[in-house]
């Protein structure tokens, strides 16, 4: 049985068919059309335009990496070192969380946290403790104020979004959460949880370089000055497992592989 693939973004059988939306819709307004000036912006930035669009406030791209105007105006991240062309490997940012050891509070807020959801980010929080990293996640309110907040927002174009660590070695400061995803299976909510927080922390996509590989198509998502390093000890086979692939179905569920535990303690 043929399995949906899903973007950490986005439904792939929607992307054709996307409507603007009136700007009074929390995060819906949605503009496939990006000015050439944006998209220069964007592959100056490391990331490729293919796909990527704008929501309230900034654009994704890379299918769950949100960007803000701010962030395509910075250039001072310089090239990307010990960069390898390879089919599927770990990958980091040029920025990663410094100040360690370090514990980051995991805070929510709003109205929609479910119960299941509530359960997930216990359970992706637990799978990053259990690696005895020196970072160490807690979970905090559920009135925002964390290092890192997660909130629901009302939106059918992706499941959830999230940034890279900032310039002074903060982990990126919040995670969106698709509303119509709050009820999926423990598996897939903790996996798209643990993804996000990977991001907020410094990783980029398993398959970086060739998204195809867990999405079915697209290429090289691009390095520039947000930076796609190897990660020394990760594999240069595909690795199908990895809980930083671009791309999963309903089903999914990623705990941490052998793989990413070796970048995860590479890095932290």
């Amino acid at each position: 049985m043929l399995k949906r693939l899903l973007t950490f973004a986005c439904l792939a059988l929607f992307i054709a068919g996307l409507n603007s939306c009136s700007k009074k819709q929390d995060e819906t307004n949605i503009t496939q059309d990006l000015s050439i000036e944006i998209q220069q912006k964007i592959i100056k930035l490391g990331f490729s335009p293919e796909n990527a669009f704008s929501v309230e406030g900034g654009y994704i791209v890379e299918g769950d990496i949100f960007l803000t105007d701010e962030d395509l105006d910075r250039n001072n991240l310089g090239n990307s070192p010990s960069l390898i062309v390879g089919n599927s490997e770990q990958y980091h940012t040029t920025n990663l969380v410094t100040g360690l050891p370090r514990t980051i509070v995991v805070s929510t807020s709003g109205s929609n946290i479910t119960t299941a959801l509530s359960t997930a980010i216990d359970n992706a929080i637990a799978r990053y403790n259990a690696e005895n990293l020196q970072l160490t996640f807690q979970r905090g309110g559920s009135s925002g104020g964390g290092n890192i907040n997660i909130r629901v927002v009302n939106t059918s174009q992706y499941i959830a979004s999230a940034g890279f660590p900032t310039s002074n070695g903060n982990p990126y400061a919040e995670i969106k959460y698709a509303k119509k995803y709050n009820n999926y299976s423990n598996g897939f909510m903790t996996t798209v949880i643990a993804h996000e927080m990977g991001h907020c922390i410094g990783f980029r996509h398993t398959d970086y370089m060739n998204r195809a590989y867990s999405c079915g198509s697209g290429g090289n998502e691009g390095s520039g000055s947000v930076g796609a390093i190897h990660i020394p000890g990760t594999p240069t086979d595909p690795d199908a497992n990895s809980w930083m692939l671009a791309c999963l179905s309903a089903t999914t569920n990623r705990p941490f592989n052998n793989n990413d535990k070796t970048a995860l303690d590479y890095l932290y």
